[in-house]
């Protein structure tokens, strides 16, 4: 007869998933509470392919700043200063990825002069979501350091207004350097609690860019200590901002605009 929930000389489902948690902290460094939030909405196959996902290093990619320059005229200058390179996807027309390169991608005379941003391939997303238009007035509620803004910008061909705000004072300093560098002129800075925003602007903004403040579970290949150092504390103080914040963003809106909401977590408490 068949003993429904047990496996393998009649030990207990629990067993063995315990066994792989032990394995999945071994070898990957996960702690317990994350490796048991995955399990919560990963199988045990698709968790090991996620966790090895997060071992492999992703490609460098930058987007050309269209204001100042054109991709193929910045991939040929790239490529005379020794960058082995080529056009991110189908999807883009705006971003290169680099394989190698015998200079620093971060300080070459090309990214001095503001002709391209180094932004990894995912956050292009938001802002092709977004789809901003010429002319509008468009809030990014959390912006810094302005990747998705500086390409909103450049969308919009330095036309209508642009408010770019952050909490945090100290991460303005790169907000506004990379927002004179590439030359982007439509835009105001504020640094201002985002869930208050509503107070100053109510329904002021043909569309606002919310990619709220998160855990990061989603770009552990970029950052490591992830893994180790997040809990499910964290998931849920994250998930209550990000609540608060995207209520201010809809009442920022004007009616029958646009609101986009992004994070770089894959828990479905901060997303879904």
């Amino acid at each position: 007869m068949l003993n429904v929930g047990k496996l393998g000389g009649g030990r207990p489902r629990k067993y063995f998933v315990d066994q792989l948690r032990g394995l999945l902290h071994r070898y990957y460094g996960y702690n317990f509470e994350l490796i048991d939030h995955f399990l919560n909405f990963l199988n045990p196959a698709e968790l090991v392919q996620f966790f090895e996902a997060n071992e492999t290093q992703r490609p460098l990619t930058i987007r050309t700043n269209t204001i100042k320059t054109r991709r193929k005229e910045l991939a040929q200058n790239l490529i005379q200063r020794g960058v082995n390179l080529d056009p991110l996807a189908e999807w883009s027309k705006v971003g290169i990825k680099i394989y190698e390169s015998k200079v620093p991608i971060g300080a070459t005379p090309e990214y001095l002069a503001g002709h391209y941003m180094l932004q990894s391939a995912s956050s292009f997303l938001p802002v092709l979501a977004l789809d901003p238009q010429v002319g509008e007035r468009i809030l990014d509620m959390a912006s810094a350091p302005g990747g998705k803004t500086t390409y909103i910008a450049q969308i919009m061909k330095n036309t209508g207004c642009i408010f770019a705000n952050d909490l945090k004072a100290e991460r303005l300093k790169a907000l506004k350097f990379n927002l004179y560098r590439l030359g982007i002129t439509n835009t105001v800075v504020t640094c201002r609690d985002g869930r208050k925003y509503p107070t100053v602007f109510p329904g002021s903004f043909d569309r606002v860019l919310l990619d709220a403040p998160c855990t990061g579970l989603g770009i552990i290949s970029k950052d490591p200590s992830i893994k180790a150092n997040r809990l499910l504390l964290d998931i849920y103080k994250n998930s209550h901002v990000q609540k608060q914040l995207l209520l201010a963003a809809i009442d920022c809106v004007k009616v029958g605009g646009v609101v986009v909401y992004s994070t770089c977590s894959v828990s479905p408490l901060e997303n879904e």
